[in-house]
């Protein structure tokens, strides 16, 4: 897999889990919270940060600049 698809299925594990055991709304903001935060900290690692978790800074700042309402 890429570093993207390794990054997004994580992403993805963590907002199932923070649905979990809470109503439809409230998780539904959780979920755009927690992208947008995600997001947002994605635009700010370092070059060795993205290295790390196998993006390069264009993928970073692709799914960066997403909006939160999009998966």
């Amino acid at each position: 897999m890429s570093g993207m698809s390794d990054v997004r299925l994580a992403l993805h594990r963590q907002e199932l889990e923070a649905g979990q055991g809470r109503g439809l709304s409230v998780s539904r903001w959780g979920l755009f919270w927690r992208r947008r935060h995600t997001r947002k900290a994605l635009l700010h690692l370092t070059c060795e940060q993205l290295r790390d978790v196998g993006l390069t800074a264009e993928q970073a700042r692709q799914e960066g600049l997403k909006p939160f309402w999009r998966s």
